[in-house]
């Protein structure tokens, strides 16, 4: 059998058995040989790796499992790589969520300040991994879904020589409500944006177009386990003429959103931690052999649908079409050539190619995602030079932030609190 290496970045997260739930699905049409779990937390690397072990042994598959500390012996001769890290673990997430609502800023993972340092301390990491990927798997496309998965994507696409592209649940959770909101299948979607910006501009059944309907009747999805959804009016979707994805209840809802926030027991990288702390209980169990339920109140849903589906695309070169974060390449005439966009794209085995939009003209969606974008070219320039003026312009564009007093204090703040995992700024 043709080897077939894939290699998970971070396995030691909880998250981990969601993908290796999605390779024994599809063990017909993805025949992995070697599975090397890469972790620096050598404590959850054993736990998630047993469990997994355990999870590819009840299922008959004959793969080699490697569990390493060790980047390079995971990387050897991967064909595959899936990026889940998190730098500075949950505890700098709960940093990131609680020193801004201190200076009026919403404290969020991904978005605003606080995925704003995020990206900051990520960005290093996995530019060191793309090139230690360039020397050791040159060939091997990485699938990133740390977060901020677009700024990375943007910074790998565009720093780097690998082959790469950024995932994220949310656009398949959209497309999931959507169908099962208007009662029908087979769909035609239109989704365009940026990773945690993004929109539902068209849906067509055939030849029979749906949206006009859904602008006048409204609609609200369920929003993500990990926000505390309020959902959207029919006013405002009927005035953006869109459906916003749930992560812009922060920028729809700020003040709402700051309130609830303040007002928590424990902000939500909290409650992560206590997810985690028990999930890594039950992971222990020896009797655990499939992919425990309880996984789902992570708010990881359909991770490995996402990505392991798109691995079989590659893989056996299907030109299926999934929405991820790749260079726009002239798909949509607004945004420049090398800019990461979340969007359709044709996946092959040499290329992933965004389906183009020609004519978009919602002129809110196009406004909102040239004003993120900026925030996003001087984050990296930023994170890649450890320049503090670029860290405050991207600060004082981001719609989140802005003002520059405030802004300054927070962004001093948290670079000092994140010390350890910025020697750029040093």
């Amino acid at each position: 059998m043709k080897k077939l290496k894939v290699a998970i970045i971070g396995a030691g997260s909880t998250y981990t058995p969601e993908l290796i739930e999605g390779m024994i699905m599809r063990k017909q049409s993805l025949p992995i040989t070697h599975l090397a779990l890469m972790d620096i937390d050598e404590t959850k690397l054993e736990v998630v790796g047993n469990l997994s072990e355990r999870m590819i042994d009840n299922s008959k598959l004959d793969i080699d499992v490697l569990q390493t500390k060790d980047l390079d012996e995971a990387l050897m001769d991967a064909d595959f790589v899936l990026a889940q890290i998190r730098v500075g673990k949950l505890a700098a997430r709960v940093l990131d969520e609680q020193i801004p609502l201190k200076y009026g800023f919403i404290g969020q993972e991904t978005t605003g300040i606080g995925g704003f340092f995020k990206a900051l301390r990520t960005i290093p990491v996995m530019m060191d991994i793309a090139k230690r990927m360039e020397q050791l798997c040159p060939d091997a496309w990485l699938i990133n879904f740390s977060n901020p998965s677009g700024i990375l994507a943007e910074a790998l696409q565009n720093h780097t020589k690998i082959k790469t592209v950024g995932l994220c649940n949310v656009p398949i959770n959209m497309f999931s409500e959507v169908h099962e909101g208007l009662g029908e299948e087979g769909l035609d979607i239109e989704y365009l944006g940026l990773n945690h910006l993004s929109y539902i501009t068209g849906i067509k059944k055939g030849d029979k177009d749906l949206f006009p309907q859904v602008l006048e009747q409204g609609f609200n999805g369920k929003g993500m386990k990990n926000i505390p959804v309020k959902g959207f009016s029919t006013n405002l979707i009927q005035t953006i003429e869109a459906i916003p994805s749930p992560y812009l209840e922060y920028f729809y809802f700020r003040e709402e959103k700051l309130e609830h926030l303040r007002h928590e027991e424990k902000c939500r990288g909290e409650v992560c931690m206590d997810i985690e702390e028990s999930l890594l209980e039950l992971y222990k169990k020896q009797t655990i052999k499939t992919k425990p339920k309880e996984l789902e109140s992570r708010g990881g849903a359909r991770y490995s649908e996402a990505a392991i589906s798109l691995v079989d695309s590659i893989y056996n070169d299907t030109k299926d079409i999934h929405v991820v974060n790749v260079r726009n390449q002239g798909a949509l005439s607004f945004m420049e050539d090398d800019d990461v966009v979340e969007m359709a794209c044709v996946v092959g085995k040499d290329a992933v190619k965004p389906i183009a939009i020609p004519g978009f003209d919602n002129d809110h969606v196009k406004e909102m995602m040239q004003c993120v974008k900026a925030y996003e070219r001087h984050t990296i320039k930023a994170a890649l030079t450890g320049s503090d003026a670029e860290a405050m312009k991207a600060l004082l564009i981001h719609p989140l932030v802005g003002d520059y007093q405030k802004a300054y204090d927070c962004y001093e703040e948290m670079k000092q609190a994140h010390k350890k995992y910025l020697s750029q700024f040093q």
